[in-house]
């Protein structure tokens, strides 16, 4: 039949390509036979112990699990794990803690703020104003942020990002914005996996108000999200996710999120520690081969993503793409409309087991295409090759194939 065969052409593509995109991600065999199980069939509108359908005791116990597991990671206060994806969360915090008319200040997406913090908070009648931003250090203007919190005395102020190299200000921001009686939401999608392995800032003990974030980048669990609160929030973020924008909220999904957080106990410090060193190799190594590979002076990054300035992002990613190599166009901050650069993610292939020397491998591999040194066709074989000993998922309980 026409669609298993699509799964079969995908499965054997991902085998012969170098993936790395930023957000995305390969499941455990774990976390994927949640997906085929019964919870797939079945609602859970509500909440624990008060489900407006019957049947639900065993999904109870689930969603029970699922957020202690969530706050033994992550040292949460409250936890709501029924998100069904990063956007999704944010529009409930939307929901909770702002009205219409209210403020927000938000990174403008050209400095690595997402969509969400603009286009979906429209939704919300809300007015996103700039959060100041320092091309040079790709990170928060601290200075020029606390004046702009106490002039423009905002609802909510969202930290985090979509291109997201370095650890924002956190507690200096927090103590600012509740000076004015402003909330701190911070945006962790991008980052989850490497707060969970204690690589990352600790948005949290850092005292964000609230924590959003998608569960499927650097976290390897299943496409949706979580929403972390202080306990005097819980109230409202539970309801502006349930009924607000939340109905059922995928119960197969919520059992593989639950089984990754099992996976990320285990074996996250270090698949974190790994994902970061191998950001830094790729990074080098692009940079020594005469890249403009934004922030050498930081040591280029401290996540999962390495930034280039490439002049034409959509061109360089189009280019890669035909040579089996997969990333993503973003925009810079010194942008107006054509996206100048390309944002590189490690998560998916440090999970497949690559480290340092692969990192530079697969940096010879993008100046052999972007520079023609070789036919495509051979460096599609030579990648295919390459790839040929990285198909199997690794941190993990049993190792297994990841396509």
């Amino acid at each position: 039949m026409e669609v298993f065969d699509l799964i079969r052409q995908q499965s054997e593509y991902m085998k012969s390509v170098i993936p790395l995109i930023a957000s995305e991600n390969v499941t455990s065999k774990f976390v994927r036979e949640c997906y085929l199980s019964d919870f797939g069939h079945r609602y859970a509108m509500g909440d624990v112990e008060k489900r407006i359908y019957s049947g639900c005791n065993i999904i109870d116990r689930l969603e029970e699990l699922a957020i202690k597991y969530t706050k033994e990671l992550f040292g949460c206060e409250h936890a709501n794990v029924k998100p069904i994806s990063g956007t999704i969360a944010n529009l409930a915090v939307y929901r909770a803690l702002t009205e219409c008319g209210d403020k927000i200040l938000a990174l403008p997406v050209k400095c690595g703020g997402h969509f969400s913090f603009h286009d979906s908070a429209n939704v919300r009648c809300l007015r996103t104003v700039e959060m100041p931003f320092d091309p040079s250090e790709f990170n928060i203007d601290l200075d020029n942020a606390k004046k702009k919190i106490i002039e423009e005395r905002p609802k909510l102020v969202i930290l985090g990002a979509s291109v997201f190299l370095f650890s924002h200000p956190v507690k200096e921001l927090v103590e600012v914005a509740h000076e004015v009686g402003a909330r701190v939401m911070y945006d962790g999608s991008h980052v989850l996996g490497l707060i969970a392995g204690k690589e990352f800032q600790d948005p949290i003990k850092e005292g964000a108000d609230v924590v959003t974030a998608s569960t499927h980048k650097t976290f390897p669990g299943p496409q949706r999200a979580v929403i972390m609160c202080k306990e005097e929030l819980a109230e409202m973020i539970d309801y502006g996710v349930m009924p607000c924008v939340v109905s059922n909220h995928h119960i197969h999904s919520l059992a593989g999120y639950a089984m990754a957080c099992i996976e990320m106990l285990e074996f996250g410090r270090d698949y974190a520690r790994q994902i970061v060193r191998n950001a830094k190799a790729l990074a080098e190594e692009l940079y020594n081969l005469g890249y403009n590979v934004l922030c050498p002076h930081l040591e280029f990054t401290k996540s999962h993503q390495v930034v280039v300035d490439v002049g034409n992002g959509c061109e360089v990613v189009g280019k890669l793409e035909k040579a089996n190599i997969l990333t993503n166009p973003c925009l810079l901050p010194w942008d107006d409309d054509k996206a100048s650069g390309i944002r590189i993610g490690v998560q998916e292939v440090t999970r497949l087991g690559m480290k340092e020397d692969e990192m530079r491998e697969i940096a010879r591999f993008i100046d052999m295409a972007l520079k023609d040194k070789k036919p495509i066709k051979d460096i599609k074989n030579e990648i295919k090759e390459f790839k040929s000993n990285f198909l199997t998922v690794k941190y993990t309980f049993e190792e297994h194939p990841a396509y």
